[in-house]
């Protein structure tokens, strides 16, 4: 059995998440307007969204279903 490659995140997945929105968002001011472009500003309003899951997921306030 192969056993599986173990990496340890140094940042959380909302830190993560939020470099890479910053990230897309930066390569995107670089392109000009056009289909490439419209579609890095997808990905970073992607993780952006997914940002927002996940601190609502992990959040106080949310409760398990009974």
């Amino acid at each position: 059995m192969v056993e599986r490659r173990r990496f340890k995140q140094l940042l959380s997945l909302s830190e993560r998440l939020e470099q890479e929105a910053r990230r897309l968002r930066a390569r995107a001011e670089k392109l000009p307007h056009g289909p490439e472009r419209e579609q890095v500003l997808r990905k970073a309003r992607q993780a952006e969204t997914a940002t927002h899951v996940d601190e609502w997921l992990s959040s106080p306030g949310l409760q398990a279903p009974e």
